[in-house]
């Protein structure tokens, strides 16, 4: 039978928290560096999406990226170098203008949204995936993603999609 003790536990055993005691600063500082934020979005790319290997750092294709993108007029809406995402707004490949918000999207058949990933792959090597989506139709009750579907291979923003990627593979190059 057990007997219980006020200091030490039960029958004189050690408490195993004393064993594995941190301070108060040290948890703070777990806490902080292993945020489960990201600005990623909680769903992946389409399969249809374009996928390439480049030779590069994941944390130097978003930068070169964002300057790419904002030579073909295109507006960033988010991009996160540590996370290896960027997403564009709704881009017309018609007037080659991004609009403010989806309510100001007029030609839906030719309104298109790039988004890319920048994972690694092997150490110094990283796979971009390229998605380029559009909106069949519009409807504000349900969410965005929902509605949105793959372009056709036709589609000018797939001719845009390749003229980027053309550019990251001569900027970084491929194995």
């Amino acid at each position: 039978m057990r007997t219980r003790n006020a200091k030490r536990g039960t029958n004189g055993a050690r408490n195993a928290s004393s064993a594995f005691r941190l301070p108060p600063s040290a948890l703070v500082l777990l806490f902080v560096s292993c945020t489960p934020v990201s600005t990623r979005p909680d769903f992946h790319p389409f399969p249809e999406s374009q996928t390439v290997l480049l030779v590069t750092r994941p944390q130097s294709v978003i930068p070169y990226l964002e300057t790419l993108l904002a030579a073909e007029s295109l507006r960033v809406r988010r991009a996160n170098t540590r996370d290896g995402y960027l997403e564009a707004h709704w881009y017309d490949t018609g007037t080659h203008r991004s609009t403010h918000s989806n309510d100001s999207v007029k030609d839906l058949a030719n309104t298109v949204k790039i988004r890319c990933w920048a994972d690694p792959y092997v150490p110094g090597e990283t796979m971009l995936t390229v998605e380029v989506v559009y909106r069949p139709r519009y409807d504000p009750s349900r969410i965005e993603r929902e509605l949105e579907a793959p372009v056709p291979a036709d589609h000018a923003g797939v001719k845009l999609a390749d003229k980027l990627v053309a550019k990251l593979k001569e900027k970084f190059g491929t194995p």
